[in-house]
Protein backbone atom coordinates (compact mmCIF):
# COMPACT_ATOMS: atom_id res chain seq x y z
CA UNK A 1 0.00 0.00 0.00
CA UNK A 2 1.45 3.35 -1.04
CA UNK A 3 0.36 6.83 -0.02
CA UNK A 4 0.94 10.28 -1.47
CA UNK A 5 4.08 12.30 -0.99
CA UNK A 6 4.57 13.84 2.43
CA UNK A 7 7.21 15.96 4.13
CA UNK A 8 9.22 13.97 6.68
CA UNK A 9 12.05 15.06 8.94
CA UNK A 10 14.98 12.67 9.38
CA UNK A 11 16.93 13.41 12.54
CA UNK A 12 20.55 12.40 13.06
CA UNK A 13 23.21 13.02 15.64
CA UNK A 14 26.45 14.72 14.61
CA UNK A 15 29.74 15.68 16.21
CA UNK A 16 30.94 19.19 15.30
CA UNK A 17 34.51 20.39 15.38
CA UNK A 18 35.41 23.14 17.84
CA UNK A 19 35.10 25.75 15.10
CA UNK A 20 31.73 24.43 13.97
CA UNK A 21 30.43 24.29 17.54
CA UNK A 22 31.51 27.89 18.11
CA UNK A 23 29.85 29.03 14.87
CA UNK A 24 26.62 27.24 15.68
CA UNK A 25 26.58 28.60 19.24
CA UNK A 26 26.93 32.14 17.88
CA UNK A 27 24.12 31.42 15.42
CA UNK A 28 21.86 30.14 18.20
CA UNK A 29 22.47 33.32 20.21
CA UNK A 30 21.79 35.56 17.23
CA UNK A 31 18.60 33.69 16.37
CA UNK A 32 17.35 34.11 19.94
CA UNK A 33 18.30 37.81 19.95
CA UNK A 34 16.54 38.57 16.67
CA UNK A 35 13.41 36.66 17.71
CA UNK A 36 13.16 38.51 21.02
CA UNK A 37 13.80 41.94 19.48
CA UNK A 38 11.19 41.35 16.78
CA UNK A 39 8.66 40.15 19.35
CA UNK A 40 9.28 43.22 21.49
CA UNK A 41 8.96 45.52 18.47
CA UNK A 42 5.67 43.96 17.40
CA UNK A 43 4.22 44.05 20.92
CA UNK A 44 5.24 47.66 21.54
CA UNK A 45 3.97 48.81 18.14
CA UNK A 46 0.50 47.52 18.89
CA UNK A 47 0.40 48.46 22.59
CA UNK A 48 1.70 52.02 22.17
CA UNK A 49 0.61 53.02 18.66
CA UNK A 50 -2.01 50.45 17.61
CA UNK A 51 0.28 49.70 14.68
CA UNK A 52 0.40 46.38 12.88
CA UNK A 53 3.85 44.90 12.23
CA UNK A 54 4.25 41.86 9.98
CA UNK A 55 7.14 39.73 8.78
CA UNK A 56 8.17 42.18 6.05
CA UNK A 57 8.46 45.00 8.56
CA UNK A 58 10.57 42.96 10.97
CA UNK A 59 12.79 41.85 8.07
CA UNK A 60 13.45 45.52 7.29
CA UNK A 61 14.18 46.08 10.98
CA UNK A 62 16.75 43.28 10.89
CA UNK A 63 18.60 45.03 8.06
CA UNK A 64 18.76 48.21 10.15
CA UNK A 65 19.89 46.35 13.27
CA UNK A 66 22.87 44.89 11.42
CA UNK A 67 24.06 48.40 10.50
CA UNK A 68 24.24 49.57 14.11
CA UNK A 69 27.47 49.26 16.02
CA UNK A 70 25.83 47.51 18.96
CA UNK A 71 24.28 44.77 16.84
CA UNK A 72 26.84 44.51 14.06
CA UNK A 73 27.70 41.00 15.22
CA UNK A 74 24.45 39.81 13.60
CA UNK A 75 26.23 40.09 10.25
CA UNK A 76 28.87 37.58 11.31
CA UNK A 77 26.50 34.61 11.08
CA UNK A 78 24.39 33.35 8.19
CA UNK A 79 21.41 35.59 7.52
CA UNK A 80 19.11 32.68 6.63
CA UNK A 81 18.56 31.39 10.22
CA UNK A 82 17.80 34.96 11.31
CA UNK A 83 15.17 35.36 8.61
CA UNK A 84 13.73 31.97 9.52
CA UNK A 85 13.41 33.13 13.13
CA UNK A 86 11.26 36.03 11.94
CA UNK A 87 9.12 33.62 9.91
CA UNK A 88 8.69 31.40 12.96
CA UNK A 89 7.54 34.45 14.93
CA UNK A 90 4.98 35.20 12.21
CA UNK A 91 3.69 31.63 12.47
CA UNK A 92 3.49 31.98 16.25
CA UNK A 93 1.32 35.08 15.89
CA UNK A 94 -0.86 33.36 13.28
CA UNK A 95 -1.45 30.47 15.66
CA UNK A 96 -2.32 32.95 18.39
CA UNK A 97 -4.80 34.81 16.20
CA UNK A 98 -6.49 31.56 15.23
CA UNK A 99 -6.68 30.52 18.91
CA UNK A 100 -4.39 27.53 18.46
CA UNK A 101 -1.74 28.81 20.88
CA UNK A 102 -1.05 31.42 23.51
CA UNK A 103 0.62 34.76 22.91
CA UNK A 104 4.27 34.33 21.82
CA UNK A 105 6.83 34.57 24.63
CA UNK A 106 10.47 35.58 24.71
CA UNK A 107 13.18 32.96 24.26
CA UNK A 108 15.38 32.25 27.27
CA UNK A 109 19.11 31.65 27.02
CA UNK A 110 18.95 28.86 29.59
CA UNK A 111 15.55 27.27 29.04
CA UNK A 112 14.62 27.69 25.38
CA UNK A 113 15.55 25.21 22.69
CA UNK A 114 18.84 26.00 20.96
CA UNK A 115 18.23 25.63 17.25
CA UNK A 116 18.73 27.27 13.86
CA UNK A 117 16.97 26.53 10.59
CA UNK A 118 18.72 26.72 7.22
CA UNK A 119 16.94 26.78 3.86
CA UNK A 120 18.40 25.37 0.64
CA UNK A 121 20.31 28.59 -0.09
CA UNK A 122 22.32 28.25 3.12
CA UNK A 123 23.58 24.66 2.90
CA UNK A 124 25.06 22.22 0.40
CA UNK A 125 24.12 18.54 0.36
CA UNK A 126 26.11 16.40 -2.02
CA UNK A 127 26.98 12.71 -1.92
CA UNK A 128 25.74 12.38 1.65
CA UNK A 129 27.85 15.28 2.91
CA UNK A 130 26.13 18.30 4.47
CA UNK A 131 27.94 21.65 4.64
CA UNK A 132 26.29 24.67 6.25
CA UNK A 133 26.83 28.33 5.41
CA UNK A 134 29.87 29.99 7.04
CA UNK A 135 31.54 26.57 7.37
CA UNK A 136 34.40 25.08 5.37
CA UNK A 137 33.98 21.44 6.38
CA UNK A 138 30.89 19.17 6.24
CA UNK A 139 29.24 18.02 9.44
CA UNK A 140 30.32 14.69 10.89
CA UNK A 141 26.87 13.06 10.83
CA UNK A 142 26.10 9.56 12.09
CA UNK A 143 23.76 8.23 9.39
CA UNK A 144 21.77 5.87 11.61
CA UNK A 145 19.22 5.29 8.84
CA UNK A 146 19.23 6.07 5.12
CA UNK A 147 17.43 9.00 3.59
CA UNK A 148 14.79 8.29 0.93
CA UNK A 149 16.33 7.47 -2.44
CA UNK A 150 17.04 10.64 -4.36
CA UNK A 151 16.06 12.83 -1.41
CA UNK A 152 16.91 16.52 -1.62
CA UNK A 153 16.47 18.26 1.76
CA UNK A 154 14.44 21.46 1.55
CA UNK A 155 15.41 22.69 5.03
CA UNK A 156 18.00 21.69 7.61
CA UNK A 157 17.54 22.33 11.33
CA UNK A 158 20.52 22.13 13.67
CA UNK A 159 19.86 21.87 17.40
CA UNK A 160 21.59 21.16 20.70
CA UNK A 161 19.70 19.61 23.62
CA UNK A 162 20.19 20.32 27.31
CA UNK A 163 22.54 17.33 27.61
CA UNK A 164 24.93 18.93 25.11
CA UNK A 165 24.17 16.56 22.22
CA UNK A 166 24.07 17.95 18.67
CA UNK A 167 21.38 16.95 16.18
CA UNK A 168 20.59 17.79 12.58
CA UNK A 169 17.13 17.31 11.08
CA UNK A 170 16.68 17.14 7.30
CA UNK A 171 13.22 17.81 5.90
CA UNK A 172 12.70 15.69 2.78
CA UNK A 173 9.85 14.68 0.54
CA UNK A 174 9.01 11.01 0.96
CA UNK A 175 6.43 8.50 -0.14
CA UNK A 176 5.83 6.28 2.90
CA UNK A 177 4.96 2.67 2.22
CA UNK A 178 2.93 0.44 4.50
CA UNK A 179 1.62 -3.10 3.84
CA UNK A 180 -2.10 -3.83 3.82
CA UNK A 181 -3.56 -3.95 7.33
CA UNK A 182 -4.22 -7.29 9.00
CA UNK A 183 -7.27 -6.14 11.02
CA UNK A 184 -10.05 -3.76 10.00
CA UNK A 185 -10.16 -1.89 13.32
CA UNK A 186 -8.93 -1.92 16.92
CA UNK A 187 -9.96 -0.08 20.07
CA UNK A 188 -7.23 1.30 22.32
CA UNK A 189 -7.65 2.15 26.01
CA UNK A 190 -4.68 3.88 27.66
CA UNK A 191 -3.76 3.39 31.28
CA UNK A 192 -0.98 3.60 33.85
CA UNK A 193 -0.39 -0.03 34.86
CA UNK A 194 -0.99 -1.25 31.31
CA UNK A 195 0.03 1.44 28.88
CA UNK A 196 -2.58 0.26 26.39
CA UNK A 197 -5.27 -2.38 26.38
CA UNK A 198 -6.54 -3.49 22.99
CA UNK A 199 -10.02 -4.64 22.06
CA UNK A 200 -8.44 -7.93 21.00
CA UNK A 201 -7.76 -8.68 24.67
CA UNK A 202 -4.03 -7.92 24.53
CA UNK A 203 -2.52 -5.69 27.21
CA UNK A 204 0.86 -3.98 26.81
CA UNK A 205 2.61 -3.15 30.05
CA UNK A 206 3.81 0.34 30.83
CA UNK A 207 7.65 0.29 30.86
CA UNK A 208 7.76 3.24 33.31
CA UNK A 209 11.15 4.49 32.27
CA UNK A 210 10.88 7.46 34.60
CA UNK A 211 10.39 5.24 37.62
CA UNK A 212 13.21 2.92 36.53
CA UNK A 213 15.72 5.76 36.50
CA UNK A 214 14.10 7.62 39.38
CA UNK A 215 16.84 6.81 41.86
CA UNK A 216 19.57 7.81 39.44
CA UNK A 217 17.77 11.07 38.66
CA UNK A 218 17.22 11.87 42.34
CA UNK A 219 20.90 11.29 43.10
CA UNK A 220 21.98 13.58 40.27
CA UNK A 221 19.54 16.28 41.36
CA UNK A 222 20.79 16.13 44.95
CA UNK A 223 24.35 16.59 43.74
CA UNK A 224 23.25 19.54 41.62
CA UNK A 225 21.53 21.23 44.57
CA UNK A 226 24.79 21.18 46.56
CA UNK A 227 26.86 23.00 43.93
CA UNK A 228 27.54 26.73 44.03
CA UNK A 229 25.54 28.65 41.46
CA UNK A 230 27.65 29.85 38.57
CA UNK A 231 30.49 27.41 39.24
CA UNK A 232 31.98 24.96 36.76
CA UNK A 233 31.08 22.05 39.02
CA UNK A 234 27.44 23.11 38.96
CA UNK A 235 27.48 23.07 35.16
CA UNK A 236 28.93 19.55 35.21
CA UNK A 237 26.23 18.45 37.65
CA UNK A 238 23.56 20.06 35.49
CA UNK A 239 24.76 18.08 32.50
CA UNK A 240 24.55 14.85 34.51
CA UNK A 241 20.92 15.62 35.37
CA UNK A 242 20.18 16.50 31.75
CA UNK A 243 21.70 13.24 30.54
CA UNK A 244 19.44 11.22 32.84
CA UNK A 245 16.39 13.12 31.58
CA UNK A 246 17.54 12.56 27.98
CA UNK A 247 17.98 8.83 28.62
CA UNK A 248 14.44 8.58 29.99
CA UNK A 249 12.93 10.60 27.14
CA UNK A 250 14.83 8.70 24.44
CA UNK A 251 13.79 5.29 25.73
CA UNK A 252 10.16 6.37 26.14
CA UNK A 253 10.07 7.86 22.64
CA UNK A 254 11.60 4.74 21.11
CA UNK A 255 9.02 2.53 22.83
CA UNK A 256 6.12 4.74 21.73
CA UNK A 257 7.38 4.83 18.14
CA UNK A 258 7.49 1.04 17.97
CA UNK A 259 4.06 0.71 19.60
CA UNK A 260 2.29 3.29 17.42
CA UNK A 261 3.91 1.95 14.23
CA UNK A 262 2.67 -1.51 15.09
CA UNK A 263 -0.88 -0.27 15.72
CA UNK A 264 -0.96 1.63 12.44
CA UNK A 265 0.63 -1.21 10.50
CA UNK A 266 -1.76 -3.91 11.72
CA UNK A 267 -5.07 -1.98 11.68
CA UNK A 268 -6.89 0.12 9.12
CA UNK A 269 -8.82 2.02 11.81
CA UNK A 270 -7.52 2.88 15.26
CA UNK A 271 -10.05 4.14 17.82
CA UNK A 272 -8.86 6.04 20.89
CA UNK A 273 -10.28 8.29 23.60
CA UNK A 274 -10.10 12.06 23.29
CA UNK A 275 -8.42 12.59 26.67
CA UNK A 276 -7.52 16.02 28.03
CA UNK A 277 -4.07 15.09 29.25
CA UNK A 278 -3.26 18.66 30.25
CA UNK A 279 -6.13 18.74 32.72
CA UNK A 280 -5.35 15.26 34.02
CA UNK A 281 -1.80 16.36 34.84
CA UNK A 282 -3.25 18.63 37.53
CA UNK A 283 -3.91 15.58 39.68
CA UNK A 284 -1.25 15.34 42.39
CA UNK A 285 -1.57 11.57 42.66
CA UNK A 286 -1.49 10.68 38.96
CA UNK A 287 0.47 13.51 37.30
CA UNK A 288 3.87 11.82 37.48
CA UNK A 289 2.54 8.45 36.27
CA UNK A 290 0.64 10.06 33.37
CA UNK A 291 3.70 12.08 32.33
CA UNK A 292 5.85 8.97 32.45
CA UNK A 293 3.36 7.09 30.25
CA UNK A 294 3.50 9.71 27.47
CA UNK A 295 -0.18 9.65 26.48
CA UNK A 296 -0.05 12.96 24.61
CA UNK A 297 3.06 11.97 22.66
CA UNK A 298 1.48 8.65 21.71
CA UNK A 299 -1.66 10.44 20.47
CA UNK A 300 0.46 12.78 18.35
CA UNK A 301 2.38 9.87 16.82
CA UNK A 302 -0.82 8.03 15.95
CA UNK A 303 -2.22 11.13 14.27
CA UNK A 304 0.63 11.82 11.89
CA UNK A 305 1.39 8.15 11.17
CA UNK A 306 -2.25 7.50 10.30
CA UNK A 307 -2.13 10.48 7.97
CA UNK A 308 1.10 9.27 6.35
CA UNK A 309 0.01 5.71 5.76
CA UNK A 310 -3.62 6.24 4.80
CA UNK A 311 -5.13 4.83 8.00
CA UNK A 312 -8.13 6.17 9.91
CA UNK A 313 -7.82 7.54 13.45
CA UNK A 314 -11.08 8.03 15.34
CA UNK A 315 -11.29 9.68 18.77
CA UNK A 316 -14.42 9.11 20.83
CA UNK A 317 -15.62 11.68 23.31
CA UNK A 318 -13.88 11.86 26.65
CA UNK A 319 -17.21 11.64 28.51
CA UNK A 320 -18.14 8.30 27.00
CA UNK A 321 -18.40 5.79 29.93
CA UNK A 322 -16.16 3.16 28.39
CA UNK A 323 -15.09 1.60 31.71
CA UNK A 324 -18.56 1.39 33.30
CA UNK A 325 -20.38 0.10 30.23
CA UNK A 326 -20.78 -3.65 29.76
CA UNK A 327 -19.53 -4.56 26.29
CA UNK A 328 -21.90 -7.57 26.19
CA UNK A 329 -25.32 -6.29 27.27
CA UNK A 330 -24.76 -2.51 27.21
CA UNK A 331 -25.76 -1.87 30.83
CA UNK A 332 -23.88 0.94 32.59
CA UNK A 333 -22.63 0.27 36.11
CA UNK A 334 -23.51 2.83 38.77
CA UNK A 335 -19.94 3.23 40.11
CA UNK A 336 -16.54 2.11 38.95
CA UNK A 337 -13.69 3.37 41.18
CA UNK A 338 -10.14 3.17 39.88
CA UNK A 339 -9.15 0.36 42.25
CA UNK A 340 -11.66 -1.99 40.59
CA UNK A 341 -9.72 -3.75 37.84
CA UNK A 342 -12.15 -6.63 37.24
CA UNK A 343 -15.92 -6.68 37.60
CA UNK A 344 -18.95 -8.82 36.85
CA UNK A 345 -22.07 -7.58 35.08
CA UNK A 346 -25.58 -8.66 36.03
CA UNK A 347 -25.81 -10.45 32.68
CA UNK A 348 -23.10 -12.84 33.88
CA UNK A 349 -20.22 -11.42 31.85
CA UNK A 350 -16.83 -11.16 33.57
CA UNK A 351 -14.81 -8.12 32.52
CA UNK A 352 -11.25 -6.95 32.73
CA UNK A 353 -11.71 -3.22 33.23
CA UNK A 354 -9.22 -2.08 30.56
CA UNK A 355 -10.06 -4.68 27.90
CA UNK A 356 -13.78 -4.02 28.37
CA UNK A 357 -13.13 -0.28 27.95
CA UNK A 358 -11.16 -0.93 24.75
CA UNK A 359 -14.03 -2.98 23.30
CA UNK A 360 -16.51 -0.25 24.12
CA UNK A 361 -14.18 2.34 22.58
CA UNK A 362 -14.01 0.26 19.39
CA UNK A 363 -17.81 -0.10 19.21
CA UNK A 364 -18.28 3.64 19.75
CA UNK A 365 -15.65 4.49 17.17
CA UNK A 366 -17.17 2.26 14.52
CA UNK A 367 -20.37 4.31 14.88
CA UNK A 368 -18.46 7.29 13.46
CA UNK A 369 -17.64 5.55 10.20
CA UNK A 370 -20.86 3.51 9.96
CA UNK A 371 -23.49 5.97 11.15
CA UNK A 372 -21.79 9.33 10.82
CA UNK A 373 -22.12 9.96 14.54
CA UNK A 374 -20.20 13.18 15.00
CA UNK A 375 -22.06 15.18 17.64
CA UNK A 376 -19.99 16.13 20.67
CA UNK A 377 -21.90 15.23 23.84
CA UNK A 378 -22.68 17.77 26.51
CA UNK A 379 -21.53 17.38 30.11
CA UNK A 380 -25.06 17.55 31.43
CA UNK A 381 -26.04 14.46 29.45
CA UNK A 382 -25.15 11.26 31.36
CA UNK A 383 -22.95 9.23 29.07
CA UNK A 384 -23.62 11.55 26.17
CA UNK A 385 -23.49 10.46 22.56
CA UNK A 386 -21.35 7.50 21.68
CA UNK A 387 -18.51 8.98 19.71
CA UNK A 388 -17.03 11.89 17.87
CA UNK A 389 -14.84 12.16 14.80
CA UNK A 390 -11.76 14.06 15.88
CA UNK A 391 -8.76 14.33 13.58
CA UNK A 392 -7.15 17.45 15.03
CA UNK A 393 -6.67 18.85 18.50
CA UNK A 394 -9.04 21.53 19.76
CA UNK A 395 -7.79 25.13 19.76
CA UNK A 396 -6.70 26.68 23.02
CA UNK A 397 -7.95 29.95 24.34
CA UNK A 398 -5.51 32.63 25.42
CA UNK A 399 -5.93 35.20 28.16
CA UNK A 400 -3.63 37.63 26.36
CA UNK A 401 -5.10 40.52 24.41
CA UNK A 402 -5.41 39.76 20.71
CA UNK A 403 -3.16 41.57 18.27
CA UNK A 404 -4.64 42.40 14.84
CA UNK A 405 -3.42 40.38 11.94
CA UNK A 406 -0.63 41.87 9.92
Amino acid sequence: MTTTHVKRAFKYRFYPTDAQAAELSRTFGCVRKVYNMALQARSEAWTLRQERVDYNATSAMLTGWKKTGELSYLSEVSSVPLQQALRHLQVAFTNFWQKRAKYPTFKSRKKSRRSAEYTSSAFRFRDGRLTLAKMDQPLDIVWSRPLPRGAAPSTVTVSQDSAGRWFVSLLCEDRPWMPAPVNPAVGVDVGVTSLVALSTGEKIANPRYGRRDGERLARAQRELSRKVKGSANREKARLRVARVHARIADRRRDFLHKLTTRLVRENQTVVIEDLTVRNMLRSRTLARAISDAGWAEMRSMLEYKARWYGRDLVAIDRWFPSSKLCSVCGVTAAKMPLNVREWACACGAQHDRDVNAARNILAAGLAVTACGDGVRPQRRTPGGQSSVKQEASRPQRSRAAAQPRG
